[in-house]
């Protein structure tokens, strides 16, 4: 498999660092961040693009199929195996050893790099992995080499309000398991969703420094941040949190551009506090969710549900005080 590229080289550099893309982007897409990640030059950057059309851009793999549990089509081994031989070209190209090299992505070609720089393989491995945004790859046919990954510094960085890849299935499992292995591993969360962050393009270039200078950055896990009173859940989620729960499940349909819906958390949150134990509270984004507000008819929001025994016995719409929602959902209203 041939990778159209876009390349740059300043006459400064002296090692290589490969730029993955994520879903629906092409080579020109992280371009952008060089001048944040690299404003010294001192790396020639190679930006690949992939292979597979994903208008407006293009994708390495099937879209969502490369976490753990999925199974994945063969792309991406395929645009795996394009990677690596694009590594080696390029660095032979630009007379640069691949053992210096730092192979980093942004959200699906994250996944890709983390499998690059640490699978098993007879060549040399790279100096660093930069993970944005991404998850660990769980894929059939790419064995990690865990021993030769504790030579290996590798940045991880994710979004807390990142709604594509959530940082309690992406980032976090991904530098825990590496945490695990011995890998010399920073984890970094910011308040974004899923992109990248000025703050955190200036801790990635700095990470940069720290590796072009043989060092290899760990830092401890940060302590991850308590559950939420009120979790979002998805369709996939929602048999075993709501349907199936042995308490009753106040349930907040919502949607972000929902004026009402922004009133009415704080109120539900309230409820959530009051009353731990005795109920679970959970809410459903409508846009990211359209099966379920399907399935119970959300025909306006906010609408507050509640279920008991595996089905809708209440609800209540709009956004009101506290003590008249629990009236309409049957609740014992506390003062």
């Amino acid at each position: 498999m041939s990778l159209n590229t876009h390349v740059v080289a300043p006459p400064t550099a002296d090692r290589l660092l490969l730029l993955v893309h994520g879903y629906g982007a092409d080579e020109q897409d992280l371009a952008g961040l060089l001048p944040y990640l690299d404003p010294e030059g001192r790396f020639v950057t190679v930006l690949p693009r992939g292979p597979v059309a994903a208008p407006p851009g293009y994708s390495w793999h099937d879209i969502g199929l490369a976490g753990a549990g999925h199974t994945v089509s063969t792309t991406f081994v395929e645009s795996l195996e394009a990677l690596d031989d694009l590594l080696d070209t390029a660095c032979t190209e630009h007379g640069l050893a691949r053992a210096d090299a730092v192979v980093g992505g942004f959200s699906q070609g994250g996944g890709l790099a983390v499998a690059l720089g640490l699978r098993a393989s007879e060549k040399a491995h790279p100096a660093g992995v930069l993970a944005m945004s991404t998850y660990l790859p769980d894929v059939e046919g790419v064995d990690l080499d865990w021993a030769a990954a504790t030579d290996i510094p590798i940045l991880v960085q994710h979004g807390t309000d990142d709604p594509l890849i959530p940082v309690e299935h992406g980032g976090r499992v991904l530098a825990q398991t590496l945490v695990d292995h011995g890998v010399p591993t920073v984890y970094e969360e910011y308040p974004m969703g899923h992109s990248v962050a000025l703050e955190s393009l200036q801790s990635a270039h700095d990470w940069l420094g720290a590796v072009r200078a043989g060092e290899r950055p760990s830092a401890p896990m940060p302590e991850a941040p308590p559950e939420p009173l009120v979790r979002s859940v998805t369709t996939a989620e929602f048999e075993a949190e709501v349907l199936t729960s042995d308490v009753p499940v106040i349930v907040d349909f919502w949607a972000p551009w929902c004026g009402p819906c922004r009133q009415v958390s704080p109120v539900i949150e309230q409820m959530a506090a009051m009353r731990q134990g005795a109920y679970r509270f959970v809410k459903v984004n409508i846009d990211d969710e359209p099966q379920l507000a399907q399935a119970f008819q959300v025909q306006s929001i906010p609408m507050i549900g509640l279920f008991r025994n595996g089905r809708m016995e209440r609800f209540a719409l709009g956004a009101k005080p506290r003590q008249q929602i629990e009236a309409e959902l049957g609740m014992l209203v506390i003062p």
